[in-house]
C-alpha cells in the first residue's frame, strides 16, 4: 500500500466515528436504526485499524513511522501530526475491537437499566473513540498532548450522564485532577523537551540524549508520569473510583477501551520515544522513579481489598494493574517493555469483561456490594463465568491472555539493572500485590457460587421471585471480550508482534 492510501486509512480512523456520531444524533426518535447505526460505524473503524495494521511495515527502518499526515503546522516545527506505527496500531486495534462489544452490550445494559439520554450516550461515546484514534496514531508529543486533552473534556459529560448530585461531584473530581494534572506537569514538561532538545517528534532511541543533562532525566520523567494523571499514579488516581458514578458502559470505557489505556499509552510512548530506555537506564532515573507504580500496585490493591462496592472494588484493581505497565515502562529494558505493553491489551480485555459482569448484575438485580451476591452465582452462571475468566486472566494464571503479561513483566523485574534493595522490593511487591488480587477478585464469583443466600436477607426474597440473566445484549457484549481473553493464551501472536517492535530502539 503506498504512503498515500495509509494517510487515507489514517485520517478515516479519525473522522469515521465523528461522522458516525452526528449520524447517530439525528436518530434519537429512531432506536433501533440509531444502535443500528453506531453497530456499523464502530465495525467500519475496526476493519479500517485491521487494514492499517496489514500494511504496517513491521521491519526496524520503518516501525516507528510508515506514513505521515501533517494536518496543521501551527508553528515551524510544530505539527499536529499523525503516522501509522506498531504502537500506535496496537492501542487503536484494541479500542476500536472493543468499542464493538461496548455497543452491543450497552444496548441491553441502556435500556434494562432504563438509562436517560441514551442518544446522547451514543454521540458522545463515538467521540470519545474518535480521540482515541487521534491519540493512538499522534506523531509527535503536541498532537498526543492536544488529543489526550480532547480526550478528557468528550469523557466529563459521559461520567456525569445520570445528572444526578452523585454525577456531578464525580465528574467534578474527575475534570479537576486530569485537567489540572496535564496544566501543571504535563504542560510544562513537554515545554522543557522542546526548549531543550528543539523537537517533539517521536523517534528511534528518544531526543533526549545529548540534549538533556543525565541529573534532569528523573525530574523531567516524574513531571510526565505525574502530569498523564490517566495512568492512575497514586495520588493523582482519585478521579477513577469517582468517575464510577457512570453507567456501566461507561465505566468500560474509562477503565478498558479508552482512558486509562491513553494514559499508559502516553507513558509508554514518551519513555521509548521521548527519553529513550537507554538514556534513562544510563541516567538511574528509574532506580526511585519506579518506586511510584510499586507503591502504588500494593497500596491500590490493599484499597480494593477493603471495598464492598463492585465497581469501587475493580476501580482500584484498575489502578494497580495500570501501575504494572508503568512498572514495565519503568523498568527500560526488554521484557519489561515487552510485558508493560502486553498488559495494555490483556488487562483490556480481562477488564472490560468483569465491569460488564458487574453491570449485568446491576441489571438483572438492582445490586452493586460484594456483600450481597451470595448464591447469585446459580441464577446467573453466565455472569458469574464471565467474571471468573476475567479474574484468573488479571491474576495470570495459565489458558488466559494475562499470563503472557505478566510473566514478561516478572522476567523484566528479574533483569532489573538496579540497587538489591530495589530489586527484592519489586519481586516483593509483585508477589504481595497477586496474592492480594486473587483474594479481592476471586473471592467474588467464590462467594456467588459456593455461599448460600441468607434466608432472611433480600437475595433469598430475590431468589424466590425468579432473578435471570441480564438482557441478551448484555450476554453477547460479555462473550466477546471473554472469548478473546481465553483465545489469547493460545494465540497471542497479533499484539506480541506489536509489542516486540518498542524493543527495536
Amino acid at each position: 500500500m503506498n504512503q498515500l492510501d495509509m494517510t487515507l486509512l489514517i485520517i478515516l480512523s479519525i473522522i469515521v466515528p465523528v461522522v458516525g456520531g452526528i449520524i447517530v444524533s439525528r436518530l434519537g426518535k429512531h432506536i433501533n436504526i440509531r444502535e443500528a447505526a453506531t453497530l456499523i460505524t464502530a465495525l467500519a473503524l475496526f476493519v479500517i485499524n485491521l487494514l492499517i495494521y496489514v500494511n504496517l511495515d513491521l521491519s526496524h527502518e520503518n516501525a516507528v513511522a510508515s506514513s505521515r499526515f501533517v494536518f496543521a503546522e501551527p508553528i515551524e516545527g510544530l505539527a499536529i501530526a499523525f503516522s501509522a506505527t506498531a504502537f500506535g496500531s496496537l492501542f487503536a486495534i484494541i479500542a476500536s475491537g472493543l468499542w464493538i462489544a461496548t455497543s452491543i452490550y450497552a444496548i441491553g445494559y441502556m435500556r434494562g437499566h432504563h438509562e436517560k439520554h441514551q442518544t446522547r450516550f451514543y454521540v458522545l461515546f463515538a467521540i470519545a473513540i474518535a480521540g482515541v484514534m487521534a491519540v493512538a496514531y499522534s506523531d509527535n508529543l503536541f498532537t498526543l498532548f492536544l488529543f489526550y486533552e480532547i480526550l478528557t473534556v468528550s469523557t466529563y459529560p459521559l461520567v456525569t450522564h445520570s445528572g444526578n448530585r452523585e454525577a456531578r461531584k464525580g465528574g467534578k473530581t474527575y475534570i479537576l485532577i486530569l485537567m489540572g494534572s496535564s496544566i501543571l506537569f504535563f504542560l510544562p514538561a513537554m515545554i522543557i523537551v522542546w526548549f531543550v532538545s528543539g523537537t517533539l517528534s517521536f523517534q528511534e532511541g528518544g531526543i533526549l540524549a545529548g540534549n538533556l543533562d543525565a541529573i534532569w532525566a528523573a525530574p523531567l520523567l516524574a513531571l510526565f508520569l505525574f502530569g498523564i494523571s490517566k495512568a492512575g499514579l497514586m495520588p493523582l488516581h482519585k478521579w477513577l473510583p469517582s468517575a464510577m458514578v457512570a453507567p456501566t458502559p461507561v465505566s468500560a470505557l474509562l477503565h478498558a477501551v479508552a482512558v486509562v489505556k491513553a494514559g499508559v499509552f502516553s507513558v509508554m510512548k514518551i519513555v521509548v520515544f521521548i527519553f529513550g530506555t537507554d538514556f534513562i537506564t544510563e541516567s538511574n532515573a528509574n532506580h526511585w522513579l519506579i518506586w511510584l507504580p510499586l507503591i502504588t500496585i500494593v497500596v491500590a490493591s490493599f484499597i480494593a481489598l477493603r471495598k464492598d462496592n463492585l465497581k469501587e472494588r475493580l476501580a482500584y484493581s484498575t489502578v494497580s494493574q495500570l501501575s504494572y505497565i508503568i512498572l514495565g515502562a519503568l523498568l527500560a529494558n526488554e521484557a519489561g517493555i515487552l510485558g508493560g505493553t502486553m498488559h495494555i491489551a490483556m488487562h483490556a480485555f480481562a477488564k472490560i469483561s468483569l465491569f460488564f459482569a458487574a453491570g449485568a448484575i446491576l441489571v438483572a438485580t438492582h445490586k452493586k456490594y460484594v456483600s450481597q451476591l451470595s448464591g447469585l452465582g446459580r441464577t446467573m452462571p453466565f455472569t458469574f463465568t464471565v467474571f471468573t475468566i476475567g479474574t484468573l486472566s488479571i491474576i495470570g494464571l495459565p489458558f488466559f491472555g494475562g499470563m503472557w503479561s505478566k510473566w514478561y513483566l516478572l522476567s523484566g523485574s528479574l533483569s532489573f539493572q538496579g540497587p538489591e534493595f530495589t530489586y527484592w522490593a519489586i519481586l516483593t511487591g509483585l508477589a504481595i500485590s497477586s496474592i492480594l488480587n486473587t483474594y479481592y477478585l476471586l473471592s467474588i464469583p467464590m462467594t456467588a457460587f459456593f455461599n448460600k443466600a441468607d434466608n432472611d436477607s433480600s437475595n433469598a426474597s430475590q431468589h424466590a421471585s425468579g432473578i435471570k440473566e441480564a438482557p441478551v445484549a448484555c450476554l453477547i457484549g460479555m462473550a466477546i471480550p471473554t472469548c478473546i481473553t481465553v483465545y489469547l493464551f493460545f494465540d497471542p501472536q497479533l499484539f506480541y508482534r506489536l509489542a516486540a517492535t518498542l524493543n527495536q530502539f
